[in-house]
């Protein structure tokens, strides 16, 4: 299926103002890069630095910012827009409800379903999905196949989750959420006493709670609560393979790569990012707009917004266990620096003195 310029600029009008300068009938058959595109291919570029692989490119169309406008326009068709990666994000959105669009809502005969559940009009479940009683999924959710749907669960309007998704009793998830193959949300937290050189287990008693509009990624863990919910609040974003503890708040917008973890009760502010790896200990606190680094390890709260990175490179192991053993050493070599630096300013004061 190919949708033309005029049509794909018309039914984005109402999300972004876009100029388009060019044949408006050209037809678009994939959406690509800059480097890759073809003669029906439509790119954007979304960074300036990118700029001089523009006039190189043979797309079709690309979308630019108004900066880059005439080169644009000397290369030939463009969308000129105030930002051209949100644009282009808006335009695979599109595409995908064009080329891909869902299918009719069934429930699958294999699926089961509780008398007690409740399921309102257009929600649509897959093969060997299982509903609890008391569940409630709203208008136009979407329940894959294989999802097992918890006691007392709330699946918000026009929520997706895809196959393998479980939703343990008692968890609230809101509208328009995606959750990808394979997430967990609502295992018990990692909650244990030692007695008598024993773990005693400590029964989650709480929930989990995500807002609207929240992605979560494949093979993602969210942990109930252990006394209060675990809380995702609207907008947040989570990567494949994600580990979010008990108690753990994630305040609006703020996104995690992949393998992030998240130690229980700790507390993320709203529009931070998390880079991929990266560890955030328990009981600690990020203020919101924090950013921080790929595989760093945040030992302490973050109070003030801005761009952290903590991690010891990785090295030959010989080479690592020296390092270590220099830092190990690092407060003695400081107070001997002082003490040598206190030393050399007494010998020039007295030298001086001399002269």
């Amino acid at each position: 299926m190919t949708l033309r310029l005029a049509d794909i600029v018309q039914s984005l009008a109402g999300q972004a103002q876009a100029e388009l300068i060019g044949n408006p009938d050209v037809p678009i058959a994939r959406l690509s890069s800059l480097a890759a595109a073809g003669p029906h291919d439509l790119s954007f570029l979304g960074n300036s630095k990118y700029l001089g692989k523009l006039a190189q490119s043979e797309a079709a169309c690309v979308v630019v910012a108004p900066s880059a406008r005439e080169a644009a326009i000397s290369r030939g068709a463009c969308i000129v827009v105030d930002d051209p990666y949100h644009y282009f994000a808006l335009i695979t959105q599109l595409w995908k409800q064009r080329n891909f669009p869902a299918a009719p809502a069934q429930i699958h005969p294999s699926a089961f379903i509780d008398p007690e559940a409740m399921l309102a009009a257009g929600v649509s479940v897959g093969a060997f999905a299982c509903i609890a009683g008391g569940a409630v999924i709203e208008a136009g959710a979407r329940i894959a196949e294989h999802c097992v749907i918890g006691r007392q669960v709330l699946i918000g309007a026009d929520s997706r989750l895809s196959a393998r998704v479980t939703v343990a009793d008692g968890c609230r998830i809101g509208a328009r959420c995606i959750i990808h193959p394979g997430a967990v949300i609502g295992a018990d937290g990692f909650g244990f006493a030692p007695h008598n050189g024993q773990w005693v287990k400590i029964e989650q008693l709480g929930a989990v709670e995500i807002g609207n509009d929240v992605e979560i990624g494949a093979n993602t863990c969210i942990d109930r609560g252990a006394l209060q919910d675990t809380v995702l609040e609207d907008g947040v974003k989570l990567d494949n393979l994600v580990q979010i503890g008990h108690n753990v708040r994630i305040g609006k917008h703020t996104a995690m790569a992949g393998c992030v973890g998240v130690a229980g009760s700790a507390t993320i502010g709203a529009h931070c990012t998390v880079g991929g790896g990266a560890i955030v200990l328990g009981h600690l606190s990020l203020a919101d707009h924090v950013n921080v680094s790929a595989a760093s390890i945040v030992t302490r709260s973050i109070l003030k917004p801005g761009h952290y990175t903590g991690f010891f490179p990785i090295d030959d192991n010989a080479a690592w266990e020296k390092n270590a053993a220099t830092l190990k050493q690092l407060h003695v070599l400081r107070e001997r620096l002082k003490q040598a630096e206190k030393s050399i300013l007494r010998m020039q004061d007295t030298s001086e003195k001399k002269s």
